[in-house]
């Protein structure tokens, strides 16, 4: 077996000025064309994808099991597939849908598209898709390097896991970790940090709901933002007399059994990707948790009889790190659903930023489906690094629209083609055949025409 021998110095905190030098041997423990980070709503579909077009391929998750916020941090519903009557994502993500709906584990909320889901089934149906195409499953490791070569080509990940430390080398890497994890750890360029990123959020689930009286679970009609609008004004006299903590919302989503419902409407400023400001929001956000599930109870009739079921495993996150791609699209190049050649995906979510120093929030509807280019997924000078997901090369606005899970699979999709066609190539990531990248996507289903 390779070794892999690396040097890395540690800082422990701000509050030691000593560094600690470490030397370990890692083993190589194997060589993959396509190597996809986060097993996230983007990185499965990504890790399919690479797969039918003939790759060898790996997915690494930290969790043991896929779906992301979809299943770690149960963010529902799957937003939005449709979109002024169109289906506007499709492909793969929409027969990963279709397979769910099959056994019973989801629910098309015509005529948007949104998808009401059932967590475990949606965990076990991911798995299916990604173990029939033959890819490789690392759950349980935790994404902890990389190194390149002198021309600046990933060469390896390593990981950390019950075995230690291994590391994985591949032709082509795929970045689907959602806060950038890959390609900040290799160097990439990112957008600059704003100085108020959109709040993370715990959901929660109730059970002992009527949910028959609870219309709104049902996400359904384009151009509605489906919150609690009377329980928004009561939650709203309450905080004139006595500061409650940050609230959302209150958005509510069924889970297709009867009788349980999600609740969205925690929020507080953090930025996820630093872990010391994730610790305290995940405390802070629990303890929020119990006093909202009180209000509820006292408040909404249909929950008058709820008790707490269980908070996400973790707090889902909005906004965290965004490459500097070869392109940024725009707020306005997304509102105005400006075309590109290289179009590889599409959004329709309303451009949705919630404010993290107050309970505003932003929502825009759009006029009809907008494009991203294949030129926002790649980075200047990283010929085989590929980014998947809502860390792609955005802008606060139209990254508030794309980070939901159904644009998120649309880009997993458009990536993974793209490292299949790489590696079946031998070219560099901003030498894809773009015609044939397009054209293999719109085979497989994507909906890349006006």
């Amino acid at each position: 077996m390779k070794k892999h021998t690396t040097k890395f110095k540690e800082e422990s905190g701000a509050e030691t000025t000593k560094n600690i030098t470490q030397t370990r041997d890692i083993p190589v423990i194997a060589e993959y064309d396509v190597v996809v980070c986060g097993g996230g709503p983007s990185g499965f579909i990504a890790a399919i994808a690479a797969a039918r077009g003939g790759a060898r391929v790996a997915l690494i998750e930290r969790h043991g099991f896929l779906g992301g916020m979809a299943t770690a941090s149960l963010v529902a519903p799957i937003s939005v597939f449709n979109y002024n009557d169109r289906r506007i994502i499709d492909g793969i993500p929409w027969e990963f849908i279709e397979r769910l709906i099959e056994i019973g584990g989801a629910r098309e909320e015509k005529p948007i598209g949104n998808i009401t889901f059932s967590p475990e089934k949606y965990k076990l149906i991911a798995q299916r898709m990604v173990l029939e195409e033959g890819v490789s499953l690392y759950f349980h490791s935790y994404l902890t390097g990389c190194r390149k070569s002198e021309d600046g080509r990933l060469t390896h990940v390593i990981i950390d896991n019950k075995n230690g430390a291994e590391a994985i080398t591949a032709k082509y890497f795929i970045d689907c970790t959602g806060d950038a994890d890959l390609s900040y750890q290799a160097g990439v360029p990112m957008q600059p940090m704003k100085s108020e990123l959109q709040p993370a959020t715990l959901i929660f689930m109730l059970g002992g709901v009527d949910t028959d009286s609870l219309p709104m679970i049902r996400h359904s009609q384009q151009g509605v933002n489906y919150h609690d609008m009377d329980m928004r004004k009561i939650l709203e006299e309450m905080n004139k007399k006595n500061k409650l903590p940050k609230f959302g919302g209150p958005w509510y989503c069924g889970v297709l059994d009867h009788g349980l419902a999600l609740v969205n409407m925690t929020r507080t400023y953090a930025n996820m990707a630093d872990n010391r400001q994730a610790t305290e929001t995940e405390c802070n956000l629990r303890e929020d948790v119990f006093a909202f599930v009180d209000l509820l109870t006292k408040n909404v009739p249909a929950f008058k009889d709820a008790y707490l079921v269980m908070t996400a495993p973790q707090a889902g996150t909005r906004e965290t790190r965004r490459i500097q791609g070869i392109h940024t699209l725009t707020g306005e190049e997304y509102i105005e659903a400006r075309d590109f050649p290289d179009a590889i995906s599409r959004g329709c979510h309303p451009v949705d930023i919630h404010s993290s120093s107050s309970n505003n929030q932003r929502c825009e509807f759009l006029k009809d489906a907008a494009f991203i280019p294949y030129r926002c997924l790649i980075a200047p000078n990283f010929p085989n690094l590929i980014v998947g997901g809502r860390a792609f090369s955005a802008d606060g606005i139209s990254s508030a629209s794309v980070r939901v899970q159904a644009s998120a699979m649309g880009l997993g999709q458009a990536a993974g083609v793209a490292a299949a066609l790489c590696a079946k190539s031998d070219v560099d990531v901003s030498k894809v055949d773009i015609p044939e990248l397009r054209e293999t996507l719109i085979r497989y289903g994507a909906n890349l025409n006006n």
